[in-house]
Formats: structure tokens, C-alpha cells, sequence
């Protein structure tokens, strides 16, 4: 079978409708938008959002309160399972993670977090570390240090 081959499966795919082809069409004349109104017209219609004059529930809503979104902090999580492709004693820093692609970015920080084992002693520099990842890293005869 090769791509030019296929075909949708029969009774899926349906013949768009034609309106405003003739009265046998059953969608002529007016193609199904009734007489007159706003409905009716080119280009007719209302907004999303409109309730007929009456105040839209978007602005009937208090807005109030703060909201902290645009200043969170992106940190970008590595379990140590992943740092066991450097060797023994090595420093890694996020830019060693970045340059090894172990990460795609550094984004506000590099989090290491407790996840797998580490076998090798290693130097670990970053932003952020959760409490089981040091003990891992300590118990491995290596060192966390917060950049």
C-alpha cells in the first residue's frame, strides 16, 4: 500500500452541503437563514460574548484579586538517574546539562530531584535541589552545591 493508495472508510466522509442552489435542494432562496433579520444578513451575526444588550457575564464578574502567573518561576526539573552518564568526579553545572542535551533549556533554574540512584561521586551545581536528592548525592561520596 503506498500513500496515494489510501482511501477514507465508505460512509465517513460526506458531500458538503450546497446551499442556495435551487429550490430542489431543499436549501435554496434563503439557504436555510429564514426571513430578514440581523441572522439573515451578509456578514450578520453578534459577537461572542453578546447577550443582547444585557451586561455580558465577563463584565457582570468582579475582578478582583492578584494573580502571581506572569513572575513564576520556570525550573526545570532533572532526576539524578540522568547524571549518571558523567564521570566519576566530574562537576556538572546546567551548562555541562545543557551542552550534554540532558536538558533543552535552562528556562529560571535547574532543579535536581531525588528520582532513580546515582553511582558516581560527582560535583552538582544548580539552582535548586530536593531534600532526597542531596542525601543521594552525599551517600554517593559526592557534593550539592546551590548556584
Amino acid at each position: 500500500m503506498n500513500l496515494h493508495e489510501l482511501k477514507p472508510t465508505p460512509g465517513s466522509r460526506h458531500k458538503a452541503t450546497r446551499k442556495g442552489q435551487g429550490i430542489g435542494s431543499g436549501l435554496g432562496k434563503t439557504a436555510g437563514r429564514g426571513q430578514k433579520g440581523q441572522k439573515a444578513r451578509s456578514g450578520g451575526g453578534v459577537r461572542p460574548g453578546f447577550e443582547g444588550g444585557q451586561m455580558p457575564l465577563q463584565r457582570r464578574m468582579p475582578k478582583r484579586g492578584f494573580n502571581n502567573a506572569p513572575f513564576k518561576k520556570e525550573m526545570v526539573a532533572v532526576n539524578l538517574e540522568k547524571l549518571n552518564r558523567f564521570d566519576s568526579g566530574t562537576e556538572v553545572t546546567p551548562e555541562t546539562l545543557l551542552k550534554a542535551k540532558v536538558v533543552k533549556k535552562l528556562g529560571d533554574g535547574i532543579k535536581i530531584l531525588g528520582g532513580g540512584n546515582l553511582e558516581k561521586p560527582l560535583t552538582v551545581k544548580a539552582h535548586a535541589f530536593s531534600q532526597s536528592a542531596v542525601e543521594k548525592i552525599k551517600s554517593a561520596g559526592g557534593k550539592a552545591e546551590v548556584i
